[in-house]
């Protein structure tokens, strides 16, 4: 029977919940108790699955911990995993993504606040700076977006392990061909209409970006303002917000195996978040955003106010696809049907920062 783990952080804590049939159970938490956990990564390429958090105490500082025992104990590193250089002057507010390389069995990638690009080759327990993204030309003007400035998205791809692309709030999308030795910024396209020329070679406020399953060149972003679609690997980006009811929002998400198929959740304005027209949807499109449907059956039918944030909508890895979503009310919510039908795991946690889901038995 297939088992699917559930991880959620929260401003005050971890919690973990699993499912063998249809039945979901909660482990008894939270784990780190107190800490806001701003990422979460399940590494599921070798023989045993690898948990990654990223955890932030007010008293101790961020850190970054494992678990290779499907999140039942945890392990820190004697000397901080993510720490920046000295020569840098920089420290570290905390770590916003952990991401298993598509590529390279034991490469991790960290993206951190301030915004940087950390490299891992043994599955997140050390990580060493990307020197040519922190001392890219641009950096000098990249200006921190209303929640800091974090390199929030990482993405490799799987039939290249040079390539990677990463984005910041707010200096937008960078991509880099030669294994990081050099990063282009990549927004041709995508609107800054906060900014004086609403079309920057960078400074865009990106606030998620995920990768097409079946097309891999295929991106889809989620902006401060604007939904789009790359068939370039970021070379190019095309509007495709029309048919949403808002085209501002925080959280992107593709489908692990369909191609054309992603989901967003829309907020009603950067001056007003909450859920679009207060009613909690998801929005799918299954044509690379030609149209999009609404996703509402089992969601609350009444007036919502629980923003979704960048990280707290997810797919995992299993067929039919799970999707995952946390709110900032505390509400977990988990379709087991690509998003047809949902049901509600948990609520009253603390604020909801991240989902993550696989498939691990």
């Amino acid at each position: 029977m297939t088992e699917v783990l559930l991880a959620v952080g929260t401003r005050k804590g971890l919690f973990l919940a699993r499912r063998r049939g249809g039945a979901w159970q909660f482990d008894e938490g939270p784990y780190f108790n107190a800490q806001a956990i701003y990422s979460v990564a399940m590494d599921t390429r070798g023989d045993t699955p690898r948990l990654l958090a990223g955890g932030d105490s007010a008293h101790w500082g961020p850190s970054v911990f494992h678990s290779d025992d499907l999140g039942r104990t945890w392990t820190e590193p004697s000397r901080p995993a993510v720490k920046f250089p000295q020569d840098t002057g920089a420290s570290l507010e905390r770590v916003w993504q952990l991401h298993p390389a598509a590529a390279e069995p034991d490469v991790v990638y960290a993206g951190t606040e301030p915004a940087a690009l950390y490299r891992s080759e043994d599955r997140g327990e050390s990580f060493e700076l990307v020197r040519p993204l922190w001392e890219h030309p641009t950096r000098g003007r990249w200006v921190p977006g209303g929640g800091g400035e974090g390199l929030h998205t990482v993405l490799t791809d799987e039939r290249d392990a040079r390539a990677v692309t990463v984005a910041v709030s707010t200096a937008g999308v960078f991509r880099t061909v030669d294994g990081g030795a050099s990063w282009t910024p990549a927004n041709s396209g995508v609107s800054a209409v906060f900014l004086p020329d609403p079309d920057p070679e960078f400074g865009q406020c990106v606030h998620k970006v995920a990768r097409d399953a079946a097309t891999p060149d295929r991106l889809y972003l989620q902006n401060h303002w604007g939904v789009y679609r790359s068939d370039d690997a970021g070379g190019h980006w095309t509007d495709i917000g029309e048919g949403l009811p808002s085209t501002f929002g925080f959280a992107a998400a593709a489908h692990p195996h369909r191609g054309d198929t992603a989901y967003v959740f829309p907020i009603n304005a950067d001056a007003d978040r909450v859920p679009a027209g207060h009613r909690c949807r998801v929005f799918r499109t299954a044509d690379a955003g030609a149209t999009w449907e609404p996703l509402s059956a089992g969601l609350p039918e009444g007036d919502h106010y629980g923003t979704v944030l960048r990280d707290a909508l997810c797919t995992d890895d299993a067929d039919p696809a799970g999707v995952y979503f946390g709110n900032r009310n505390g509400e977990v919510y988990a379709s087991a049907d690509d998003g047809d039908s949902w049901r509600q795991l948990a609520s009253h946690l603390p604020d909801v920062l991240c989902v993550r889901a696989a498939v691990v038995g």
